[in-house]
């Protein structure tokens, strides 16, 4: 009961989400839940059916007492019938198999990205805060700028297109 209540407790479309799974293993596992619920459901109903058959019943009710002993005698020498099931077994373990390679391969996509992250916020927190730059250092950083402000300087421009329209003209005169 408890795994039930486990399962009920899981919020899988935020699993989907999160983890960012593939649209393939997203379907996988969808259509896996899909069939584990049914197969639950038919397991409960057929679980809660009487499997025992009153004899005496169909003896008592029906008129025909061969009919009822040769139901008997079938009943009774009934055995069940077993199945391979190596052929279902090798899907399960060829899917598990699958499902165990697209884990891995979306840890390690994790994995880079984790990596990625946790150098950028190294990277935040080493960073010198915006009253310590210099215009020299933004130019180290990005040196077309530099080329720019060169390239207006020789030209004796000294407006950013665009900035009194967007800003307005701030000349008092």
């Amino acid at each position: 009961m408890a795994s039930k209540a486990a399962v009920a407790a899981v919020d899988f479309t935020r699993i989907y989400t999160t983890l960012g799974l593939g649209k393939e293993t997203v379907a996988a596992l969808q259509a896996f839940r899909k069939r584990h619920a049914e197969a639950q459901r038919l397991q409960q109903q057929y679980a809660s059916e009487s499997t025992t058959v009153d004899i005496a019943h169909y003896r008592s009710v029906l008129r025909n007492q061969n009919v009822v002993d040769e139901a008997e005698k079938l009943l009774n020498g009934f055995k069940p019938v077993t199945y391979d099931v190596d052929a279902h077994v090798k899907a399960i373990e060829a899917f598990e198999a699958k499902a165990v390679t697209s884990a891995q391969e979306m840890e390690q996509k994790i994995d880079v990205e984790i990596k990625q992250l946790q150098a950028t916020l190294a990277n935040i927190e080493e960073a010198r805060p915006f009253e310590d730059l210099t215009v020299y250092d933004v130019g180290d950083a990005h040196p077309r700028l530099v080329q720019v402000m060169e390239t207006m300087m020789k030209k004796g421009k000294f407006t950013v297109p665009g900035y009194t329209e967007k800003f307005g003209d701030l000349n008092v005169l």
